[in-house]
């Protein structure tokens, strides 16, 4: 079966065909560093992180990109606020998101670009969107003429009447048209700047990601992906800049997560019920928190009550005992190969997560394949005479479906190898500052036998498996 995702731009599934043999690229839009992240980001994170795993699980070759906004007047108001700059603070609160979302079994994205590491890029970008017509200086501004596009408004789905009656529009004189949005922003005294054609100043929040993506992945993305609640405005303005700046279709496939509901309400900081991931780990395991992310489907919403907590715990428990019993049961086994029998319904659990997945990403019901593997486990265990082989074939098998692609099952063995790699990276490290350069290489071609590629980028090392 073809793997399908519901794109939103076409509003239906499609088979997922990526643009080239079977490199895809995925970009994902990162948090705004200047605060600890909440548990809607998370939601984000968490579930585009299962669609990389799942895609590598598919055989593609995935380059996994996730920015940092880490300048835009929040972060400036909350650097005055706390008496700091805004890149220490942008630091800080970058450190926060890796605790958090390391803690929730997130793995880290290829590259994680700041905004702020680009900014000639996007003044690239800026001036060629000038020199076409799609943009107008306005006394040290710069916007974009957003009805110069025809299609504005395609993603979102919504007529340029429909989007100025239902857009929080700023009221400046500026612009030409309200729906114009800021490319580059004047200013103001004290404030963090760069210098630019137009003066002084510091890019808008939506050319940062149409920048970024371009310098990483290209002009086309394979998949584009973010909360709901970036659909407008800021994914239909990257859209419009990015297809303006390129002559290109921007990306093929978007993908949006809905929202969260504290028990019967929206999520949201006006109502004052916004809750952090990192308040949520000093009360639950953080595979609790990952669990309920992924226990819906992605698209739909989903209601946090703390009413709800002990199931998920409960069906961890499940999981838990399952791998144990396991374990214990293989050290007294009697040597052999696994059985037809046990093979064939393992390749049965296996048919039956692959159709859920492939069916645009359906988490939830993957959930309950793993419970089925969890009571034909137990019935296994139960058996009088039971091979070593079929043992290990079970095991396994909850090693690669709940533990490599969901992130919910836990068998030690994922965990100690990434252990592993990220020990020899940093071994490397000190020895490439202690200019032992022989000894990196080795390190190097080591864990390329292993099928470990690192790559030395501005960002860090980044590392993938083949």
């Amino acid at each position: 079966m073809a793997m399908r995702l519901y794109n939103t731009l076409t509003r239906k599934r499609e088979t997922f065909r990526p643009i080239e043999g079977n490199n895809v690229g995925v970009y994902v839009c990162g948090p705004t560093v200047y605060n600890y992240i909440h548990i809607g980001n998370a939601r984000v994170f968490v579930f585009f992180d299962v669609l990389r795993r799942y895609l590598e699980y598919r055989n593609f070759d995935v380059t996994y990109v996730q920015n940092f906004t880490d300048v835009d007047d929040r972060l400036i108001r909350r650097a005055e606020e706390e008496g700091t700059t805004v890149p220490e603070l942008a630091e800080m609160y970058i450190e926060a998101y890796f605790e958090d979302m390391d803690a929730l079994g997130v793995r880290r994205a290829d590259i994680h670009p700041r905004a702020t590491d680009h900014i000639g890029k996007m003044i690239e970008g800026i001036q060629v969107l000038i020199d076409k017509g799609y943009a107008y200086e306005a006394d040290g501004d710069v916007y974009y003429r957003s009805l110069k596009k025809d299609d504005y408004g395609k993603l979102s789905h919504q007529s340029t009447e429909e989007l100025k009656s239902g857009a929080r529009v700023e009221v400046n004189e500026k612009k030409e048209n309200p729906l114009d949005f800021a490319l580059w922003k004047k200013a103001k005294p004290g404030e963090i700047s760069w210098e630019s054609p137009w003066g002084e100043g510091r890019p808008g929040w939506h050319i940062e990601c149409s920048a970024m993506s371009k310098q990483y992945l290209g002009e086309t993305l394979d998949i584009h992906a973010g909360g709901m609640d970036l659909c407008f405005p800021h994914h239909e303005n990257e859209i419009a800049q990015s297809e303006a700046w390129n002559g290109k279709p921007f990306a093929n496939y978007w993908l949006h997560n809905g929202y969260i509901n504290m028990g019967s309400e929206k999520m949201s900081k006006s109502l004052g019920n916004v809750v952090t991931v990192r308040d949520l780990r000093e009360e639950y395991d953080p595979r609790v928190i990952r669990y309920f992310l992924l226990s819906a489907h992605y698209r739909n919403p989903i209601s946090f009550t703390a009413e709800s907590m002990p199931q998920i715990e409960a069906g961890l428990e499940r999981f838990d005992n399952a791998i144990a019993n396991l374990q214990h049961r293989m050290e007294a086994a009697m040597d052999g190969e696994a059985v037809s029998w046990v093979t064939e319904r393992l390749d049965a659990l296996t048919a039956d997560f692959e159709r859920e997945m492939d069916d645009d990403l359906n988490t939830a019901n993957a959930i309950s394949v793993l419970f089925e593997a969890v009571r034909f486990s137990n019935e296994l265990v139960a058996e009088d005479v039971v091979s070593r082989g079929s043992l290990k074939a079970m095991f396994h098998w909850f090693e690669r479906f709940g533990e490599e692609i969901l992130g919910l099952v836990v068998t030690g063995r994922q965990k100690d190898l990434d252990h592993e790699i990220e020990a020899k990276i940093e071994e490397r490290q000190q020895a490439r500052r202690a200019r032992d350069f022989a000894r990196a290489d080795a390190i190097r071609d080591e864990l390329a036998e292993k099928g470990i590629l690192l790559e030395d980028t501005p960002q860090g090392v980044r590392w993938r498996r083949k």
